[in-house]
């Protein structure tokens, strides 16, 4: 069996912050969604023509009408929906470290920098407006190259 990361849904009340957070600091671009029956975004890392690059779906909930996305998806505590819950975080290869330290300064992003050791990776993790932690794992070379 193999497995690759197909996207990961987020629930929240604050759609428009959530969508920003995503496609500002992640470059991530709003694409295709289907017609559900409830309001969100899937937010693309590759071409908009195809949906499996469609990374990150964002689920709004509609607190005067939320019936669309309890007869779809369920219903969920709105409380229990800060942080990351069960998940712990969700991690992304990428590269452009330079870029994304500037953006991040840009938007009083501040992230954890850490170096894993024996991999070759520069990680930087950050905390999405819901709680929900991002990691962004870089070739250690990129963080080198900052100091030469």
């Amino acid at each position: 069996m193999t497995l690759s990361l197909n996207h990961f849904s987020i629930r929240t009340l604050d759609l428009a912050a959530t969508k920003d957070f995503y496609v500002s600091v992640l470059d991530l671009q709003v694409g295709p969604r289907p017609d559900f029956p409830f309001p969100g975004y899937w937010l693309y890392q590759g071409p908009l023509t195809d949906y499996a690059n469609a990374a990150v779906h964002i689920i709004g909930i509609d607190p005067k009408d939320s019936s669309g996305l309890s007869g779809y998806l369920g219903d969920r505590d709105t409380q229990q929906l800060q942080g990351s819950g069960a998940l712990d975080h969700v991690a992304f290869f990428a590269t452009g470290l330079s870029d994304m330290l500037k953006r991040l300064q840009l938007k009083a992003v501040e992230p954890r920098r850490r170096d894993v050791p024996g991999l070759g990776l520069h990680q930087l993790f950050l905390e999405d407006p819901n709680g929900i932690v991002v990691e962004l794992n870089y070739p250690f070379a990129e963080k080198q190259a900052l100091t030469d």
